[in-house]
């Protein structure tokens, strides 16, 4: 499949990242812009907010940093989320922060995103920052990567610059083993230089604007894995009826009715005898559609078992995994805590039975560790207490991505990729 594409996805939706005081909120900002993706009354709100909090100047950042303590401090903190089309896509951008306290939100923007905008300051090069946020986002398994190597104009448009930046990234995304497609473009985003339109300042870069490539990458996923939807809550009809129906969301690849399909984890056999789609009988359904699947057998099936249509590709039913995770907390993790991991429709209680290594960002080299601290990316094994139904990350982001619970606080504590189960 090429990494372009005439064919124009529904909707994209798209991260930016990158190191503090990179551009993320101006780049975002520019783009709104010039594609006339903002209203009147949010440019008004923008230029009142720019006189006081900034110099007067209309600030095209404060479009996305909607907290007041944003616009005081002049950084992001939440990530704020903001949609608009053009004539050939529709577009959900999550501008994430970028400061290191804040990585765990920037995880939630991106692990959603089918694209990530990964900016650089050219004149200071890739950071820590720009490590931790490239190596999250390869490991998130994001389409394409789009580097915007940014204030292009304060190092006087220099190509070599420029090209210094593309090559520390992609030995990044190398030495991480990700296949990721890197797309480098030089641009300023506060005049709008190779933002929107193509600008004049770079006759070295031959290539497209941001916004011309965002319309033309293709996203589209492989098909690699069978039909399966994780059942949220079972449907009855009143009034005697016999009917039954499985709700969820469906991933993977198209179901029919007349599909073989099996129950995870308990294994039950079945077929579909009915498909429903926005409260209307279908015939198929496909990836991302919200449906209700009704059985041709009365089985003990609810919230927390994989439908899953038979083939080669059937998800594992594991006792045990082994993931890599992000660490969200300031408490440590270390062998023989208790977690809670939520993954689909299940949840289960869990226990470290190791902790193999953490990445170092400085070498991209795996150190080994017995335990991990705030903001650390590292690879973990958990026993399950009750069976999950999971995929490899690599094969099925929805089925191999979880979370990390606390037991006590029930706070969200880390993002998991499952490598593996058993």
């Amino acid at each position: 499949m090429s990494a372009t594409s005439t064919a124009s996805n529904t909707q994209v939706r798209i991260a930016t990242i990158g190191s503090v005081d990179d551009g993320k909120s101006t780049l975002i900002g520019r783009l709104l812009h010039d594609s006339k993706g903002i209203f009147e009354d949010q440019l008004s709100a923008v230029t009142k907010a720019s006189r006081r909090y900034g110099d007067g100047t209309f600030n095209l950042a404060l479009l996305t940093d909607g907290l007041r303590a944003e616009r005081e401090q002049g950084i992001t903190i939440d990530v704020a989320y903001r949609y608009f089309a053009t004539p050939k896509r529709s577009f959900v951008l999550a501008d994430t922060p970028g400061h290191a306290q804040f990585t765990r939100n920037m995880v939630t923007g991106a692990s959603v995103s089918d694209i990530a905008i990964v900016l650089v300051d050219a004149r200071h090069g890739v950071v820590e920052q720009t490590r931790r946020h490239v190596s999250i986002a390869a490991l998130l398994g994001v389409s394409h990567l789009v580097l915007a190597v940014n204030k292009m104009d304060l190092v006087n448009w220099d190509e070599t610059i420029f090209d210094t930046v593309v090559t520390d990234v992609a030995a990044i995304v190398s030495t991480l083993g990700s296949s990721v497609p890197i797309h480098p473009i030089p641009i300023c985003a506060t005049d709008g230089e190779n933002v929107v339109d193509a600008g004049d300042k770079t006759p070295w870069y031959e290539g497209p604007s941001v916004l011309e490539l965002l319309e033309t990458l293709d996203i589209t996923p492989v098909a690699t894995i069978d039909a399966r939807l994780a059942v949220q809550w079972t449907l009855r009809e009143h009034g005697g009826s016999d009917y039954r129906g499985y709700a969820g969301r469906l991933e993977g690849g198209a179901i029919r009715v007349g599909d073989s399909v099996t129950v995870h984890p308990q294994g039950y056999s079945s077929t579909v005898a009915g498909l429903t789609r926005a409260g209307s009988p279908t015939d198929i359904a496909v990836p991302g559609d919200a449906i209700a699947i009704e059985l041709a057998d009365d089985l003990d099936v609810g919230k927390g078992n994989v439908i899953v249509v038979d083939g080669a590709h059937q998800p594992v039913d594991a006792t045990g995994l082994i993931a890599d995770v992000c660490w969200f907390t300031d408490a440590e993790l270390s062998v023989g805590d208790a977690l809670i991991v939520r993954h689909a429709s299940g949840e289960v209680s869990a226990r470290v039975v190791a902790i193999t290594h953490r990445l170092d960002l400085e070498t991209l080299e795996n150190t080994p560790t017995d335990r991990l601290v705030l903001n650390d990316i590292g690879r973990v094994e958990l026993a399950l207490a009750s069976p999950l139904v999971v995929d490899e990350y690599a094969v099925n982001r929805a089925g191999g991505s979880a979370i990390a619970i606390d037991p006590v606080t029930n706070a969200t504590i880390g993002a998991l990729m499952i490598r593996s189960g058993y």
